[in-house]
């Protein structure tokens, strides 16, 4: 069947078909993610008792990069770098205010452009003994062949161990995009998980292109990106969804991947969730969540090391 840009007879519909079908040529008739599927390792014990999935709690800490990562022009758009803003001045606080009530540690992946700008912010989240994790500099998509890659992981690492001492363990792509040579990088770097792909309710170990292990990926579950609930309407028609809503989904999905026996993976911004209704939001479904008392409530690092424990007592048991 022709393309739908395609009519018959029109010599410059002709050119665009005949252009997309050249490109279209160099797509692999090969999935993008070639790892094996997830295996299911047994999730560990808590204090509450055995544990039948696993919630990773985790924070995107973005600041004012959220807004200059994709336009740098709106740093003298005050208004709109004032919503970034919120989140060292309340948001921040408000979700560490609602963690320490709560007694669950997060994992926080920082924009290193935030950890310089907002020393204070930061700090106070390691002081509270959160993970800190590494989620670029300039909060720039790591599209493939774009030349700042290895400029914005390794500006990261720097800010991350000059202002906190941290050597981050875990990555999360800013804008949720990835590239093979990102991928490259994380293990070069040391790595030991990445959080970005979408793919699957379970953890596993990424393989790369020449067929060699990478590092292990825990993936975000796509209804837990608080961004598209309660701030697309800055740039966008869609209106923030109500209490009522957001918490349908997340309890629905919830319900669901616990009897599935999998894994939530939250991507949740101070500078959303850290706001009045939204912490509410939150709460609730935290509380939801503890309720069930076999689900893990950790951060990235304690599911990654985790996971290294039981391939590696698989690798053990192998013949």
């Amino acid at each position: 069947m022709p393309h739908k840009r395609h009519r018959a007879g029109d010599p410059s519909s002709e050119f665009v078909y005949l252009t997309l079908i050249t490109s279209m040529t160099r797509v692999p008739h090969l999935p993008a993610n070639q790892a094996p599927l997830a295996p299911h390792y047994p999730w560990p014990a808590t204090p509450a008792g055995p544990s039948k999935s696993a919630l990773f709690l985790a924070v995107d800490v973005d600041a004012e990069a959220a807004w200059t990562g994709k336009e740098p022009k709106n740093h003298e758009r005050l208004v709109t770098m004032s919503y970034g803003g919120y989140e060292a001045r309340v948001g921040v606080p408000k979700l560490l205010e609602l963690f320490r009530d709560l007694e669950l540690k997060a994992t926080f992946f920082t924009a290193g452009w935030a950890a310089e700008a907002h020393p204070a912010m930061v700090e106070s989240i390691a002081r509270d003994g959160h993970e800190i994790a590494h989620h670029g500099f300039y909060h720039i998509m790591p599209d493939p062949g774009t030349p700042e890659i290895v400029d914005e992981l390794d500006r990261g690492l720097e800010v991350l161990k000059r202002r906190l001492g941290v050597v981050p363990k875990g990555y999360r792509a800013p804008a949720g995009e990835s590239c093979e040579q990102l991928r490259v990088l994380l293990k070069e770097r040391g790595f030991q998980y990445s959080s970005s792909w979408r793919d699957d309710v379970r953890p596993y170990r990424q393989r790369l292109a020449d067929g060699t292990d990478g590092v292990i990926e825990l993936p975000a579950t796509m209804t837990f990106d608080d961004w598209m609930y309660g701030l697309t309407h800055r740039f966008s028609p869609r209106s923030m969804f109500p209490r009522e809503h957001v918490l349908s989904i997340w309890n629905d999905e919830l319900e669901v991947t616990r009897d599935w026996g999998g894994m939530i993976t939250t991507v949740l911004h101070p500078q959303v969730s850290g706001r009045a209704m939204r912490t509410k939001i939150l709460r609730e479904f935290l509380e939801k969540a503890r309720s069930y008392n076999d689900v893990w409530i950790t951060t990235g690092e304690q599911i990654a090391a985790h996971f290294e424990q039981c391939e590696s007592a698989e690798k053990v048991k192998a013949p």
